[in-house]
């Protein structure tokens, strides 16, 4: 890689190379389509079961809209045993005409944004293909170049240091320095939970929602406990995942956003300079 630029107490490092910032980039379109197509299906029948089959007196989560005695409708959203009040946002929330209707996920969630459960199947099978090679890419490209190993490999120091990571993250407290060239502790689990965890998950769980899939690979079926199961293990997974995109963006926001954002489109990364420090910097 190139030396690193020196200027105005900054090290400017190249921090991402050209293949992963395209498939980043890659990645982040596939899974805001997959996701808002993904609520669209969902909302066709928004309620998950576990088993073999749906038993729809006893779903595990329900969006609905109810009636009370006096003819309001409300959103409820029931979790087990247990019934949330989601007007506005979940089971009834304002429709294409501005007027309230009777839908799982808001329209502004769903793509497309009518109820249209054809098209977004047709969304999210496409781009469930480009996902799988994306992924499939980067992990690849990740084992030749040494970067999976070198980069977010845990190491016996980021172990030790997770408790005191998690605590500075929490007070808003961010690396440094020399620290700041690498993954920290927290940084490397999320990533490695994500690509060798969560996502082999949703992409088999999906697959097992497939007749045709379950007739050549009829193990998928066992794997997962039938195929309502499977339906809530890819639910849970896609929930994983948006979980993680919001704490991914908050941190960028929070850590410096033009910093993160620059290194991810040039691939160039600032890190304040320590005065002790003459080290020259290691190159990602």
């Amino acid at each position: 890689m190139s030396a690193a630029r020196r200027a105005g107490g900054r090290v400017f490092v190249y921090r991402h190379t050209v293949a992963v910032r395209v498939l980043h980039w890659v990645n982040f379109v596939t899974l805001t389509v997959m996701l808002m197509s993904g609520l669209q299906i969902f909302n066709a029948h928004p309620a998950l079961y576990w088993g073999a089959s749906s038993e729809f007196s006893h779903p595990l989560l329900s969006i609905e809209a109810m009636q009370d005695d006096h003819g309001h409708t409300w959103g409820v959203t029931t979790v087990g045993a247990h019934s949330f009040v989601t007007t506005g946002l979940l089971g009834w929330s304002r429709g294409g005409g501005g007027s309230f209707t009777e839908r799982g996920f808001p329209r502004w969630a769903t793509l497309p944004s009518d109820t249209w459960l054809a098209m977004g199947r047709l969304w999210h099978l496409s781009f469930a293909w480009i996902l799988v090679v994306n992924g499939a890419l980067y992990v690849l490209l990740g084992l030749s170049s040494g970067h999976l190993k070198r980069d977010l490999w845990m190491t016996r120091a980021d172990w030790r240091s997770l408790g005191h990571t998690f605590i500075e993250h929490l007070r808003l407290r961010f690396p440094k320095g020399d620290e700041a060239r690498r993954y920290n502790g927290l940084q490397k689990l999320a990533y490695l939970f994500v690509i060798f965890v969560v996502a082999p998950a949703i992409v088999l769980s999906g697959l097992t929602m497939s007749p045709t899939m379950d007739a050549g690979f009829p193990w998928l079926l066992w794997v997962f406990h039938g195929r309502q199961s499977a339906r809530t293990i890819h639910f849970i997974c896609a929930m994983t995942l948006l979980g993680f995109f919001v704490v991914h963006i908050a941190m960028v926001i929070l850590s410096g956003l033009w910093n993160n954002v620059r290194s991810m489109m040039t691939g160039r990364y600032a890190i304040e300079t320590m005065p002790a420090s003459a080290a020259e910097p290691r190159h990602e």
